[in-house]
């Protein structure tokens, strides 16, 4: 009977771990709508303040800001975006491969790397590695915080002002539905002709020129109140902060909803194995039950 035991503890255990597994399942599905609430909600801020700079760039002001001017690349700054905690899936390590096939091609061009981890998991995963980072922000919560992030980016921003780097990327998870999330890879600084929307996704309306830019087949002259370098220098800095932050948005969506789709899958696993445990210890107890019967018969038949 020690066998019978065993196997009926072990379906306690597998009970008990499904238990916690649809727990976070139905958590993560409360969170998930919130989430990508908050996601579709900076996506209109932030495809205008694209076609904006998009449009700025055809402009030819009297001032050019750093960030539009193309340099020769020697080192570049990346800034990645991943979660605080696991037990999502695929999420975290699909953009960590990402970023680490990049680091691994800058290195081989013989450039400089600096990180910057938003997120726990790319903090431990880049400090492993012994990758520079040069800044780092953690705990994000379930909101992304502005002020919190705009600490962590400014590091990156102000060595490509000043010349110590000469491109920055932003990786992160975009989310295209619930079943799917993708990771990507994009040039943040100087800006990328075009300023292609990097989360648009298909389906979803994209500008005149079908491709997520704003039109190009007309020049700009605007008109500058104050002057063109504080008007300038606001836009490209709300530009990039708007980027990040909607980076961080549709990265805590695509958390919420891999792990909602993990914990689904996690607790069908666990039905599964409880019912073939269940089939085992059945089993089990009829042959015990056969072999008692089998023994009394064979005793009374031997009296």
């Amino acid at each position: 009977m020690a066998g019978i035991k065993e196997i009926r503890n072990k379906i306690k255990s597998v009970q008990n771990t499904r238990k916690i597994t649809k727990a976070m399942e139905m958590v993560a599905a409360s969170k998930m709508r919130k989430a990508q609430d908050r996601m579709r909600a900076g996506r209109p801020y932030a495809t205008k303040v694209r076609e904006i700079a998009a449009n700025l760039m055809q402009a030819h002001p009297d001032y050019r800001h750093p960030y539009m001017m193309e340099r020769d690349i020697r080192s570049v700054g990346v800034v990645v975006v991943t979660t605080d905690k696991g037990l999502c899936g695929g999420l975290n390590t699909n953009i960590m491969r990402l970023v680490l096939a990049r680091y691994k091609e800058f290195q081989e061009k013989g450039l400089d790397v600096q990180f910057t981890a938003l997120g726990s998991k790319g903090a431990s995963t880049l400090g492993r590695i012994d990758a520079k980072i040069v800044s780092q922000e953690v705990q994000l919560g379930d909101q992304p915080n502005l002020d919190r992030l705009i600490g962590a980016i400014k590091v990156q921003l102000d060595d490509f002002v000043d010349g110590k780097i000469d491109a920055v990327y932003l990786a992160s998870n975009r989310f295209v539905n619930t079943m799917r999330q993708e990771p990507i890879f994009v040039r943040l600084l100087p800006l990328p002709s075009g300023l292609t929307d990097p989360f648009q996704t298909e389906g979803e309306d994209a500008a005149a020129n079908g491709n997520g830019t704003a039109p190009s087949q007309y020049g700009w002259d605007y008109i500058y109140e104050p002057d063109a370098k504080a008007v300038i220098d606001d836009l490209l800095l709300r530009y990039v902060e708007g980027l990040v932050y909607q980076a961080v948005a549709e990265n805590m969506a695509s958390e919420q909803s891999a792990r909602m789709v993990a914990m689904k899958a996690a607790s069908d696993n666990a039905k599964k194995v409880i019912d073939d445990l269940q089939l085992v210890y059945n089993k089990t107890r009829q042959a015990a039950i056969t072999k008692e019967i089998s023994e009394i018969v064979g005793g009374a038949a031997a009296v």
